[in-house]
């Protein structure tokens, strides 16, 4: 026994509903502001788990930056024990294009990324503080501005 459909609520159809709003404006609001052409110079990643797997997540990320066009280095400043030559071997990145910088002395990790980032020989720094004062962060910011630096910070968590 069939019985038959009668629907209740008239339904535009999905098409029509669809094109009801100009999608015009939107559109040309979104092209002719684009986002902004330079790179922010700060950054943060925040990886929680295994650090076996927050390496393995970490690793395109510093492979792309370790292929960088620009001619300066990737700085990674204090990095976790596990970083060593043979994982950065084996994550396939550039390591003719990466310095491992530990700080020495009584210079904090924070006070080197800034020198690092400051004397503008770097395309990018990473760095490992956790945790991260607004006021570092400002620091981080202004040193990356002065080098034309990016900074990127990576929370393990």
């Amino acid at each position: 026994m069939q019985f038959p459909h009668t629907p209740q609520h008239t339904q535009l159809p999905l098409f029509e509903a669809f094109m009801a709003q100009p999608l015009v404006p939107a559109l040309k609001e979104v092209i002719e502001s684009p986002w902004g052409a330079e790179p922010e110079a700060f950054s943060e990643l925040s990886l929680r788990g295994a650090a076996g797997n927050c390496l393995n997540l970490l690793a395109p990320i510093l492979r792309e930056l370790s292929q960088d066009q620009d001619a300066r280095w990737l700085t990674l400043i204090a990095p976790p024990t596990s970083v060593t030559q043979a994982w950065l071997r084996d994550a396939g990145l550039n390591r003719e294009r990466i310095l491992l910088l530990q700080p020495r002395g009584t210079q904090s990790a924070q006070q080197l990324t800034c020198e690092a980032l400051r004397l503008g020989r770097s395309h990018t720094v990473v760095s490992w503080l956790n945790p991260l004062t607004t006021t570092a962060r400002q620091q981080l910011i202004s040193a990356a501005r002065t080098g034309d630096a990016q900074s990127l910070n990576i929370r393990l968590g």
